[in-house]
């Protein structure tokens, strides 16, 4: 006597295009969480007024790069990471040599090379001399003797006579100051972390009805 046992339908065959189902859910939701978690970071600077070329340093990487996986997985960081490390967690900044930071008025303008202008470029770039100015009260000052442009610069006075010739505050002399908190990208990283289960299932129960 023979037995002959057929499986209809096939055990093996199901289950090799379950686990074909699961990694492409894991791998789409881990790649969406990830799309997610990047705009929402970006939305983030941009709303703080921190301008949308450091939004835009902001960067995603999905694994793997092709092809699905159980394992698949995002990495959302930036380009910029001390910058945005600043601004998420506040810090307290104090001068490296111990002395004073300038924090430049909108009379000193900004920087030719990018981000805030220092005293020493002032001078060069305005071949004008700072002076310092100890108060008791509020900060210090290095102030120049110059004039006001119409674009409410200080530069170097073109009169013989000294007409238009004033004082003009350039920089403001503190030993430390606190930068205001203006991100929680926790908060976001979270919300795309709590988000992933629902992702997958969603991913899943499309792929099985597809």
């Amino acid at each position: 006597m023979k037995l002959k046992l057929d499986i209809d339908p096939d055990i093996v065959a199901m289950m090799t295009a379950e686990v074909a189902a699961g990694e492409k859910a894991v791998t789409a939701a881990m790649r969406q969480a990830g799309t997610g978690l990047k705009t929402a970071w970006r939305a983030q600077i941009t709303g703080a007024g921190l301008g949308q070329r450091l939004a835009n340093s902001i960067r995603l990487a999905s694994f793997p790069k092709t092809g699905e996986s159980l394992d698949a997985a995002t990495l959302v960081w930036s380009k910029a990471p001390v910058i945005i490390g600043a601004h998420d967690t506040g810090p307290l900044i104090r001068s490296k040599n111990g002395f004073w930071l300038a924090i430049p008025t909108p009379a000193a303008g900004k920087s030719l090379r990018g981000g805030r202008i220092t005293p020493g470029e002032w001078e060069r770039r305005t071949s004008l001399r700072l002076r310092f100015i100890f108060r008791r009260s509020g900060p210090s000052l290095l102030v120049a003797e110059g004039r006001l442009n119409t674009k409410g610069r200080a530069v170097a006075s073109r009169s013989k006579t000294g007409r238009g010739l004033t004082t003009v505050p350039i920089f403001l002399l503190v030993p430390q100051v606190k930068l205001p908190k203006r991100l929680d990208l926790a908060r976001d990283a979270e919300r795309a972390a709590s988000a992933v289960q629902g992702l997958i299932v969603a991913n899943w129960v499309e792929e099985k009805i597809g």
